[in-house]
């Protein structure tokens, strides 16, 4: 059987209902909105993943943010952590350019991929377990989608997580199973996954990640992809 193209993967994760609490959640944030955002129409649907078919490198996130993926319809779009993360991606070479604020805004990126665990925004920014492992079949199919995927880079530990999971599901598993940890590196049948401190405020701001940090998980993960 042939592998789904990114393009049926996303169809089918934007028009996804099987997780009743997220799908009231996504939707009530994009009818209620926030003030800062009052005039904007939300995307308040699931987020597919996004960037180069091609992708060497994929980069995968715990979930949308309520208002920023699940505002403007793109992972990491218009808020924070994606500002850090895709400043982080423009410097080491794996993006066109260093703002993300629409899906409209020019932004390319150059042999990577970035997708989440979970592709509608959680309240609390915590998926359940059963929503987790709703969502996780998309990851999987976008993995075996990405026929050139050489590297998986993990933003936080619920994402370490889940990649493990997708990649099992795939055929590929590791024993002992790696601990997540920043900079975490471990040989998954064919792929190296990488761990990396999630790019949230709480982290950035406090300086537990700082850019050079992540930077560095980058320019690791190009080296990998060769």
């Amino acid at each position: 059987m042939s592998s789904p193209s990114l393009e049926e993967v996303s169809a089918e994760v934007i028009v996804c209902r099987k997780c009743p609490r997220l799908v009231e959640w996504r939707e009530r944030v994009a009818t209620e909105k926030t003030a800062r955002f009052a005039d904007q129409e939300y995307w308040g649907r699931p987020v597919p993943g996004f960037g180069d078919p091609a992708a060497r490198i994929l980069v995968v996130g715990l979930a949308p943010a309520a208002h920023g993926g699940n505002r403007t319809g793109r992972i990491f779009t218009g808020d924070r952590s994606g500002d850090f993360l895709y400043r982080s991606m423009y410097r080491t070479g794996v993006a066109n350019q260093p703002t993300s604020v629409s899906r409209d805004d020019g932004l390319r990126l150059l042999g990577s991929y970035v997708a989440a665990v979970n592709r509608c925004a959680p309240p609390g920014n915590k998926p359940t377990p059963l929503e987790r492992d709703a969502c996780l079949p998309y990851l999987e199919r976008e993995i075996a989608a990405l026929r050139r995927l050489r590297v998986v880079v993990a933003l936080g530990a619920f994402a370490w997580d889940g990649a493990l999971r997708a990649l099992a599901a795939c055929g590929h598993r590791t024993r002992p199973r790696p601990a997540f940890g920043h900079a975490a590196a471990a040989s998954v049948g064919p792929y190296a996954l990488l761990g990396c401190f999630h790019p949230s405020q709480q982290n950035t701001f406090t300086g537990k990640l700082t850019e050079a940090m992540l930077d560095a998980v980058f320019e690791r993960a190009v080296e990998l992809a060769g």
